[in-house]
């Protein structure tokens, strides 16, 4: 089902591939790269950084056409209990709101965003996690992937986003869910989920095996694979 909800055509194309390519030359030539390190207990705006108060529209070029008809989220891989939810399951499971910064790899962060969504910590308490698994990975209705250690993921404001500032999250910002992991550079934080999977290995998503940081902590200045 899950061709259903993608335009092919968004996959792949000239636009797309030079964004992809200027990306990775950023990588390798260490784009914004500072070299300072600094505590969010002492500094609110991670090294290299400067706040905006608009919130960019990044992507590739491509935007899934998305039906909530057919929108599933499936939990799967080391739980104890797997799930695949459409829209109207995912919404009946209980919603919190929580305030966070978004850090940008491309330097810009933002303060204060307001978000509403499930909270990570009652979707582990859902599916509930095996002992072995100390990985998640996340795909996304345009094929992008990233990962993170599960330690990340189950942070206390970490949340599966559906509104952001009261309002229902548009396409151009991952809607209708996207994760949030704001501790993290925000590519870690994937639009349009559609799959979470625990893991015992790490496994590279799609940046992360394209030059840039397998962990992504921006007051580490974690831009890039060293």
């Amino acid at each position: 089902m899950a061709d259903e909800h993608n335009d092919p055509g968004q996959r792949t194309g000239p636009f797309r591939e030079k964004l992809i390519r200027r990306k990775q030359e950023w990588a390798a030539q260490g784009r914004l790269l500072t070299g300072r390190t600094a505590r969010p207990e002492t500094e609110r705006l991670p090294p290299g950084q400067r706040e905006v108060k608009t919130w960019p529209v990044l992507d590739l070029g491509a935007q899934p056409n998305i039906d909530l008809k057919l929108w599933r989220l499936t939990i799967d891989g080391l739980v104890e209990n797997p799930l695949t939810l459409d829209w109207q399951k995912f919404a009946d499971l209980p919603h919190s709101d929580a305030t966070s910064d978004i850090h940008c790899v491309t330097a810009w962060s933002r303060y204060d965003n307001r978000w509403r969504g499930v909270l990570v910590s009652d979707l582990l308490a859902l599916v509930r996690s095996k002992p072995e698994a100390r990985f998640v990975l996340f795909q996304s209705y345009d094929t992008y992937t990233t990962n993170l250690p599960l330690a990340e993921f189950a942070v206390p404001d970490a949340l599966l986003a559906t509104h952001w500032e009261g309002e229902p999250l548009t396409v151009e910002h991952g809607g209708p869910l996207r994760v949030v992991v704001p501790q993290l550079y925000f590519w870690k934080s994937a639009k349009w989920v559609k799959k979470i999977t625990f893991v015992a290995e790490d496994q590279p998503g799609f940046w992360e095996v394209r030059g840039y940081h397998n962990h992504g902590d921006p007051w580490e200045e974690e831009r890039y694979s060293e």
